[in-house]
């Protein structure tokens, strides 16, 4: 085991030293599981210095992040974690929620003997960063949270969307999904068909410098953007100019280096300009 472990180590300095791109969310020498809420998360870490958590979206994996990981290792400790039900996590539930999610994340600090640490998270994983800050405040020192929405219809979410969402529960409602897979597919589908339920007042309750960001030709709705940033007590707000939902990989370099001002500024910073 010992050796497997060092050629692992080895394998990953090696892609290091000769600039190769690190297979993010597969890889065996930043790759941990831990046993937590019942549930098997799968998470990579690297750098050192500050923790900072990646949270990321719906049926997406700790993969995402794969522009940003280079960036913020140089300075922090990066938690990338495959969510439940996500990934190479294993959660045999017949339920998802983002309160489940938010209660992992929380659970995997502690199991880390971490007090806190920066959050970001994308689309889903916004959410579930907002949501983390709402249950367990301790554990978040600042939050980035890029395309998240509080709820779930036509008023949050832009009509390309939510007619996508229509269509995709009438084929699949009534079903069984006798394959694992696709019934694991369905659960994380109907994640964000139910949810959120998030009311704006419940985010006064977030005391935490919060950044709030999306793509002015975002999936989610600019004007909801904008409530969610108007219902935050300390907050930024940052609309991204020709860009889609993927703000964090349309504008690497950009969304990196705002979003680590934001985390290394002392209190609230001046909006970004």
């Amino acid at each position: 085991m010992k050796c497997h472990a060092l050629l692992f180590v080895l394998l990953f300095l090696t892609q290091v030293a000769l600039g190769q791109a690190l297979p993010y969310g597969n890889n065996p020498a930043a790759g941990h599981y831990a046993t937590v809420r019942g549930v098997k998360l799968y998470y990579e870490t690297y750098g050192t210095g500050a923790p900072l958590l990646l949270i990321h979206g719906n049926g997406g994996t700790s993969k995402d992040f794969h522009k940003n990981i280079p960036y913020f290792s140089q300075r922090y400790q990066v938690i990338a974690l495959d969510s439940r039900a996500h990934g190479k996590s294993v959660d045999t539930g017949d339920s998802l929620s983002f309160e489940m999610m938010a209660d992992d994340c929380a659970a995997l600090l502690t199991h880390l003997r971490l007090d806190s640490a920066y959050v970001l998270g994308w689309s889903d994983g916004g959410i579930t960063a907002l949501i983390l800050a709402l249950r367990h405040p301790n554990k978040v020192k600042k939050l980035a949270a890029t395309g998240a929405n509080l709820w779930p219809d036509s008023t949050a979410l832009m009509p390309e969307l939510w007619q996508q969402m229509q269509r995709g529960y009438k084929e699949g409602k009534g079903q069984t999904f006798a394959d694992p897979k696709r019934r694991n597919d369905w659960k994380v589908f109907l994640l964000d068909w139910k949810e959120p339920h998030v009311p704006l007042s419940a985010l006064a309750k977030i005391k935490v410098p919060t950044f709030i960001i999306a793509g002015d030709r975002d999936v989610i709705r600019p004007e909801h953007t904008v409530a969610i940033y108007q219902s935050l007590p300390h907050a930024w707000l940052w609309i991204l100019p020709n860009s889609g939902h993927a703000t964090l990989q349309e504008h690497t370099d950009e969304f990196n280096r705002k979003v680590d001002a934001f985390f290394r500024a002392r209190g609230l910073p001046s909006p970004p300009k």
